[in-house]
C-alpha cells in the first residue's frame, strides 16, 4: 500500500534525507506506524512536521515512530515529536518511538526529553500500550508530579517515573514509581 493511500497526499513532497513509510496499525484504532529513514535535522525538520501534521490531520492520533533507521536526530528534531505529542494529546493519541538507536537516544536523554515519550522495543508493545490506554486512565495517579531538584531545588515536572537531567544545574535525577526523587 502506497502512503497516499494510507493520507492523501502525503508523497506530495519528498525529501532525499528523510524517508517516510506509511503503515496502518489495524489492532490499534487510529494507529499509524512511521517508518524513517535517514535523519531530522534544523534544515528538514520542516518538511518532517508538514508530512506528520498531514497524518494527523487524516485522523492519525495514535503514532508509531519506527526509528531503527533513524541515524541522527537534532535538538530541532526533537522539538518536532514535542509538538506532535502536544498535538495528539488533546485528541485521545500518543506517540510511541519504537527501536530507537542508543545514539538517537543519547540526545533525547541529554536534552531531558526521554521522560516524555514512550519508548518501546518491539511493535507488538506499541500496539499494548495503545489498546491499554482505557484501563491505566482509570487507575489513579501520581503522575504528574512537581518535584524539587534535590541540588539546586529548581521545581520540576515529572511525567512518569524515570531518570533525567534537571533543566537548571544539570544532575540527572531519577524518580522512582512513588515518586521519590533521588540523585543518579
Amino acid at each position: 500500500m502506497l502512503n497516499n493511500d494510507i493520507v492523501a497526499g502525503f508523497d506530495d513532497e519528498k525529501d532525499d534525507s528523510l524517508k517516510i513509510r506509511l503503515e496502518k496499525i489495524p489492532e490499534a484504532p487510529r494507529c499509524l506506524m512511521l517508518t524513517l529513514t535517514g535523519y531530522i535535522d534544523t534544515y528538514n525538520s520542516n518538511f518532517f512536521q508538514k508530512r506528520i501534521q498531514k497524518a494527523i490531520e487524516s485522523g492519525f492520533v495514535r503514532l508509531i515512530f519506527q526509528c531503527g533507521s533513524l541515524n541522527y536526530v537534532s535538538s530541532t528534531g526533537i522539538g518536532s515529536f514535542t509538538t506532535f505529542l502536544k498535538t495528539v494529546k488533546p485528541q485521545g493519541g500518543d506517540l510511541v518511538l519504537l527501536d530507537i538507536q542508543p545514539k538517537v537516544y543519547e540526545v533525547f536523554q541529554l536534552l531531558g526529553f526521554s521522560q516524555f515519550f514512550n519508548i518501546k522495543d518491539n511493535l507488538p508493545d506499541s500496539i499494548q500500550f495503545f489498546n491499554s490506554d482505557k484501563e491505566e486512565e482509570e487507575k489513579p495517579s501520581l503522575f504528574p508530579k512537581v518535584v524539587a531538584c534535590p541540588i539546586c531545588y529548581k521545581k520540576l515536572k515529572a511525567l512518569k517515573a524515570g531518570r533525567f537531567r534537571c533543566s537548571e544545574c544539570k544532575s540527572i535525577l531519577a524518580i522512582d514509581e512513588a515518586g521519590q526523587v533521588l540523585l543518579g
